[in-house]
């Protein structure tokens, strides 16, 4: 029998850097109201590849007005939802998958309807969205996080994964699954599905205004403290 080791310290660590960003930034919390469906945020999700969140937010609810439902989006003409999609970075390649992606749901559920992911754990309902195309971890766990579904899950973008790297919390060549799962089991236990989408979006800011790709501000970073780079003298 093995017996309990007590609290992981990267799970410590973790509450440390949340109470941080809390103090640096203030709480980033979405009231309950404002949970989308699930296809809306897989649709926002397949489509916003390298493109502002409010852009692809916009685009998302044009492609219903336009097309006035998921199953008229997916039988439009490319061309048409190309038209719709042409502020985000890639609008035709982002139509394409799009419609990949209705047509393979409907094509197994009758309808484009993901309500049965409901009736799944955690795992076995992001596995089964990671057969549709163009859909990876980082849109799986976005709705099975931040849609009414409100799992457990954590959302890993390229910001969130590179301070994490940085930190020594995630091995420095680790893609977006391979973070997931370094991080996904020390996550503090107390926490529910909103401090977890709470954290993401801390630490999404960190990467978009601190810890950039090509320069990193760590004298000016609340997480220095906790982080081997600031303690190698980041700039």
């Amino acid at each position: 029998m093995q017996l309990p080791l007590g609290a992981d310290p990267r799970s410590e660590q973790l509450l440390r850097i949340h109470a941080a960003l809390i103090a640096a930034f203030g709480r980033i919390q979405s009231p309950d109201n404002k949970r989308r469906d699930p296809v809306w945020t897989l649709v926002q999700g397949v489509i916003g590849a390298r493109t502002k969140t409010s852009v692809s937010n916009a685009a998302t609810d044009a492609l219903l007005s336009r097309f006035g439902s998921w199953e008229g989006v997916s039988q439009a003409p490319l061309a048409a939802v190309t038209e719709v999609l042409g502020n985000q970075t890639f609008p035709e390649q982002s139509a394409q998958r799009l419609q990949a992606c209705l047509k393979q749901i409907v094509a197994e559920r009758g309808a484009v309807d993901l309500r049965h992911l409901s009736n799944l754990d955690t795992a076995d309902m992001m596995d089964w969205l990671e057969t549709l195309p163009g859909v990876a971890r980082k849109i799986s766990a976005g709705i099975a996080n931040t849609s009414m579904f409100e799992r457990r899950v954590l959302v890993l973008d390229t910001h969130h994964r590179r301070v994490m790297q940085r930190m020594g919390l995630v091995p420095a060549k680790a893609d977006t699954t391979r973070a997931y799962e370094a991080l996904m089991p020390v996550l503090p236990a107390e926490w529910t599905a909103k401090d977890i989408d709470e954290h993401h979006l801390l630490v999404k800011r960190v990467g978009q205004t601190i810890c950039r790709p090509s320069v990193t501000y760590c004298n000016r970073c609340a997480l220095r403290s906790e982080c081997q780079t600031g303690a190698l003298g980041g700039a």
